[in-house]
């Protein structure tokens, strides 16, 4: 069996995320599922489809597109979300602080710096964001990361990007070029990224293995992780989010 917990994990939380996942493989390998000792450094996200997958985070955009019907759903981590329902989040449009524009509307032919093409937060909220401000993001820069996206902005290279709500926390935190940025606006919530397991497994077990696990961090360990619990939502709620 394999697992990872790739989305939020950076060199600053790894051991909190190291102790919140050694606690779910306690609770799991308790109740006769087999779980590794140790997260998978796992590279693409072809391991989102292997049948010994007993937990993993997907995005929604994934989840909608290729991953629906060949994976299940275990729950949704909650996140404290300013002005986000639990188990939903938002994006984040940062600008450089340099930039006078004020409003969405003003980056018709702005050059976006993007995560993924195939990312709910970095791509598909934005440009849905675009098309009720009447335009569409056409010259768009490909980063390879949330954090990425937003040093290009902060040096210059990009004009705006969105940035996953729970990244940018943790950007803030950590890195120290966030004085070059400023928030422009926000994104409408959309189910957050979810916690997903291989068909064939028993979800509710592993739904419970992760509750007790995120009732048991620590004080230190929980407001580094900022999970404060698993919500269920249904399929329909992610397969219902357009698609750009």
């Amino acid at each position: 069996m394999i697992a990872s917990l790739p989305m939020y994990q950076r060199t600053e939380n790894k051991a909190a995320h190291n102790r919140y996942w050694q606690s779910i493989a306690a609770n799991l390998n308790r109740n006769g599922i087999d779980a590794p000792a140790q997260l998978s450094e796992c590279e693409g996200n072809d391991h989102w489809l292997r049948n010994d997958l007993v937990l993993s985070q997907t995005c929604g955009m994934p989840y909608r597109i290729s991953l629906h019907g060949k994976v299940q759903l275990v729950g949704t981590p909650g996140f404290e979300t300013p002005n986000c329902p639990a188990g939903y989040y938002n994006s984040i449009f940062i600008v450089n602080t340099q930039d006078t524009r004020t409003k969405l509307g003003d980056f018709k032919t702005a050059n976006i710096a993007v995560n993924e093409i195939t990312s709910q937060s970095g791509f598909a909220a934005p440009q849905n964001a675009a098309k009720k401000a009447g335009f569409q993001f056409k010259d768009i820069t490909l980063s390879g990361g949330h954090a990425i996206s937003a040093k290009m902005v902060a040096s210059g290279q990009a004009d705006i990007a969105a940035i996953d709500a729970e990244t940018w926390r943790n950007i803030q935190i950590y890195d120290n070029f966030t004085t070059e940025l400023r928030v422009l606006c926000n994104t409408e919530p959309t189910p957050a990224l979810p916690y997903i397991c291989a068909l064939g497994l028993d979800k509710t077990v592993i739904a419970q293995a992760v509750t007790d696990a995120i009732d048991a961090l620590s004080n230190e360990d929980r407001a580094c992780l900022n999970i404060r619990g698993l919500i269920q939502i249904p399929s329909a709620d992610y397969l219902a989010v357009e698609n750009p």
